[in-house]
């Protein structure tokens, strides 16, 4: 029996490790700045994402803020709602959105949910019963199936996963973000037990690359094509913002997540603002934020002090010590989980979305990012992580060199893992 236990555990540990993937490294990088002419080519062409002017985009806090105007906007759909979520468990907020989603498909509105069978695998089946006995459309993104289990090599696709936000309502209005359909996102952020996240909806030509983007993941669970007026109809301005909406998968194997931020943190003159709840970013990135430090910009990262990963959170803490040394700093937020993924850049440019600052979002999910060019906008973000560091506590580097040799321990212990957290 011990001979056996030995076997399935190198069993799988080969298997983890065959199954992870890496960025391809950058060995060179251009000389670019935000605001300069050649800044926006430089992005469409390595995000493969245009950038599209004439939108209307609002800062949604925390689950106070965002699902009222998700539920409004689900009970206004007239014709389509598309719904892709990493996160759905049970709860009084769960039961609420199936229950919204269920009546509109009752009322005619063709739905169509599609859930990572990894985020949504506790979700009871009374809560997808409800919404397909109303007639929306409930599908699960990579589940294990049967031939997966006898070719165990097929298993491997089941480490990519769909972590991307998408609401969008008769192809007019948009939602994406971090959040989850879970009773932890419900309040205001600055609670135990209830995250602190940041969302947007959209209104504008943007929400089409939006649609698109839950089309191909639509496409890719089903084999199914959505198209018509009812999913991207002619839309006009709403709006002055421009903004792109850039998506990476592994499967494309062009990492555009990746790409986005590391030129938008190697543009950088004055300021970035990170702030990401799983942030264990590559060598690469790490250089782009030090060289940017050291060039003059203030360099500030904003990351959780309680996590529901401890692996994660140690494996992040590992690099604290030459970040500090090179002037970038560090605050861990105190009240509850921070789990916002935002970056401002010089007060000009900056993104919302579901990309982690990992090689799990960088390589291995399927992820969704809205980079938005407006100086209005990035600086509601900027006053936004001010009033975040109120509720945070700086970490220096006399504390980090100091920290007990169990978390040393744990942090040598994360770093095998970490190209899979």
């Amino acid at each position: 029996m011990i001979r056996i236990a030995k076997f399935a555990c190198c069993l799988l540990f080969l298997f983890v490790a065959a199954a992870c993937g890496k960025v391809r490294p950058v060995t060179d990088v251009p000389d670019i700045h935000v605001g300069e002419p050649t800044f926006f080519p430089t992005i469409v062409a390595h995000t493969d994402a245009p950038i599209i002017g004439g939108n209307r985009i609002d800062i949604l806090l925390d689950g106070d803020q965002v699902f009222p105007a998700m539920l409004r906007d689900i009970k206004s759909a007239r014709q389509t709602i598309t719904f892709a979520q990493y996160l759905y468990q049970d709860g009084t907020i769960g039961r609420e959105f199936a229950e919204a989603l269920a009546e509109r498909c009752r009322a005619g509105v063709k739905g169509h949910i599609l859930l990572d069978s990894q985020g949504a695998r506790s979700l009871p089946d009374e809560i997808t019963s409800t919404m397909r006995d109303a007639g929306c459309q409930v599908e699960f993104f990579r589940r294990v199936q049967v031939p997966q289990v006898v070719f165990i090599w097929r298993l491997l696709r089941y480490n990519y996963r769909n972590h991307r936000r998408i609401l969008v309502i008769d192809g007019k209005i948009g939602f994406t973000g971090g959040y989850g359909i879970s009773d932890a996102w419900t309040g205001d952020g600055h609670t135990r037990e209830h995250w602190r996240d940041t969302n947007a909806r959209i209104e504008g030509p943007l929400v089409n690359d939006l649609q698109a983007a839950f089309a191909s993941s639509w496409f890719e669970a089903t084999g199914a094509l959505l198209g018509g007026t009812g999913y991207f109809p002619s839309l006009p301005p709403r709006g002055k913002i421009i903004a792109q909406i850039v998506k990476s998968s592994p499967v494309g194997g062009s990492f555009q997540n990746y790409m986005l931020f590391l030129l938008s943190i190697i543009s950088a003159k004055e300021s970035i603002l990170i702030t990401n709840p799983y942030f264990i970013p590559d060598d690469k990135i790490i250089d782009a934020l030090l060289a940017a430090a050291k060039r003059g910009a203030r360099v500030t990262v904003l990351v959780p002090g309680k996590i529901d990963v401890k692996l994660t959170y140690r494996a992040s803490r590992r690099n604290y010590g030459k970040m500090l040394e090179g002037g970038i700093e560090i605050y861990e937020y105190q009240p509850a989980l921070m789990h916002a993924k935002t970056m401002v850049v010089d007060g000009v440019w900056a993104t919302i979305g579901s990309t982690n600052m990992d090689n799990r979002s960088f390589a291995l999910n399927e992820e969704l990012n809205l980079a938005v060019y407006d100086r209005a906008f990035a600086r509601k973000l900027e006053d936004i992580f001010r009033d975040d560091l109120k509720y945070s506590r700086k970490i220096t580097y006399a504390e980090w060199a100091a920290r007990p040799w169990r978390e040393r321990f744990f942090e040598l212990f994360a770093f095998p893992f970490q190209e899979q957290l």
